[in-house]
């Protein structure tokens, strides 16, 4: 990818609505920033807000591990190549307790003996999400069931879905990684 100046500007703190406002206060304290994907999408605070309510719902709620939904999505990043996505989300899975090695080697999640059965089928989830949708074959599902209730593959899935479309807006607007203390 190309980089650019940003192709949508960035709002900050002084721009935005008091709702959007709170947000920025909230993630300055718990990230030391406000990601600039969140920054440019504050352009249109109806959406950021709940975009943040369901971002925040599929990473925090449930019973599927948020572990396990940070591997997912940095499976599903590499997967788009959305250098921005994971740029933060590696870091965060390396501090959930994921190698350096099973990150940089996701791609081999099938042959190795480090992933659980379960992981790996939500691995392959990812994947076939990602790159082909339409076409999950049946068996998958009941391979998934070995292992996830119906209301935790909705979690995998919303999670796996919710990065796809995370990645396609930040490829597209070439968002470059937060550094610490921006978007105050």
């Amino acid at each position: 990818m190309l980089k650019t100046a940003p192709r949508i500007s960035r709002l900050g703190r002084g721009e935005v609505s008091e709702g959007t406002a709170a947000i920025y206060e909230r993630y300055m304290r718990t990230r030391g920033n406000v990601p600039n994907m969140f920054r440019t999408m504050a352009h249109r605070p109806e959406i950021f807000e709940t975009m943040i309510a369901h971002f925040e719902a599929i990473l925090n709620t449930g019973t599927v591990p948020t572990r396990l939904k940070e591997l997912l999505i940095v499976r599903t990043s590499q997967l788009n190549r959305c250098e921005y996505c994971l740029g933060s989300h590696t870091q965060i899975a390396a501090k959930l307790g994921w190698t350096r090695d099973q990150i940089d080697n996701l791609a081999d999640y099938a042959s190795r003996a480090d992933f659980s059965p379960a992981e790996k089928a939500a691995l392959s989830l990812a994947e076939k999400m990602t790159l082909d949708a339409n076409n999950i074959p049946d068996e998958d599902f009941a391979h998934l069931r070995e292992f996830y209730d119906e209301g935790e593959i909705v979690e995998l899935m919303a999670a796996i879905g919710l990065f796809n479309y995370f990645n396609r807006f930040n490829n597209a607007l070439q968002l470059e990684p937060t550094k610490p203390g921006e978007g105050n």
